[in-house]
């Protein structure tokens, strides 16, 4: 071809002499496929986020965060648990191919593959259809590992014993407590109960006794019958005793209020 005739020679290639800007085509070319990302498809996103906020901050208001005692090193009877949303990685810990020897097995690996398969489902799976049908492979993928994860946290949270839980670790309130030595139920107290609850009801192996809110009957049916990870027959004494012991609880939770 002759110069100006729309090409030029550069070197062995030839390429148009004429540029054109690379510009994408505007969304109004693709009528009903597509929206202006300003401010259709980001006010959507802003809707949903709001609503999922306040139904968030009603549920937490709803259902307060359970709080727990202080952390204790030297109590061996407590069990501690994860947050909710870890709750199905502790579960496969329990099952054997994931625990013992098998250990790394649980927190890495099998773990890994379900991560590391929802990362690349979409790599996978490049159909364009965006219905459910129509992503076989993605879906099914997200099928399973909410079934499992669904499942799992399930079957963790189900043999728990929240109330008995809560009840036994409460948190202790800031407050002073006096100890009233020359109480007659002190001594029963001194007996059967110091060693686990603390020379000042403050807890150490059995949970704190200082901001309870029992009445004296429930106070002596505990001690008899045991609550929660507290096993029966811990009391040892008379039934005057026992009437003792529990006013004397009575006594020092009136005087912290």
């Amino acid at each position: 071809m002759h110069k100006g005739k729309g090409m030029k020679f550069v070197g062995d290639s030839r390429i148009s002499a004429e540029r054109k800007p690379n510009v994408p085509k505007d969304y109004s070319e693709y009528p009903g496929r597509t929206e202006a990302f300003w401010p259709n498809f980001l006010l959507k996103e802003w809707l949903a986020g709001a609503v999922f906020l306040v139904g968030f901050l009603c549920l937490t208001l709803a259902h307060p965060s359970p709080l727990e005692g202080v952390a204790d090193p030297t109590d061996a009877a407590y069990i501690p648990l994860p947050d909710w949303y870890f709750l199905f990685l502790y579960e496969l810990l329990k099952y054997e191919f994931a625990s013992g020897d098998w250990t790394l097995m649980g927190i890495i690996v099998l773990p890994g593959i379900a991560f590391g398969a929802l990362l690349l489902a979409p790599f996978l799976d490049k159909g364009p259809g965006r219905r459910p049908h129509q992503r076989p492979i993605a879906v099914g993928m997200m099928l399973l590992a909410l079934a499992s994860v669904i499942w799992l946290t399930y079957t963790s949270a189900a043999v728990v014993d929240w109330e008995g839980r809560a009840e036994a670790n409460k948190p202790v309130p800031e407050s002073e407590v006096s100890i009233d030595t020359e109480h007659p139920g002190y001594a029963a107290y001194e007996n059967s109960c110091l060693s686990c609850h603390g020379g000042e009801l403050e807890g150490g192996a059995g949970p704190a006794l200082v901001g309870i809110d029992y009445s004296k009957e429930e106070i002596m049916t505990i001690a008899t019958d045991g609550i929660g990870s507290m096993p029966a027959d811990q009391f040892q004494g008379s039934e005057e005793e026992l009437d003792q012991l529990a006013e004397f609880i009575i006594s020092v939770n009136e005087e912290t209020e």
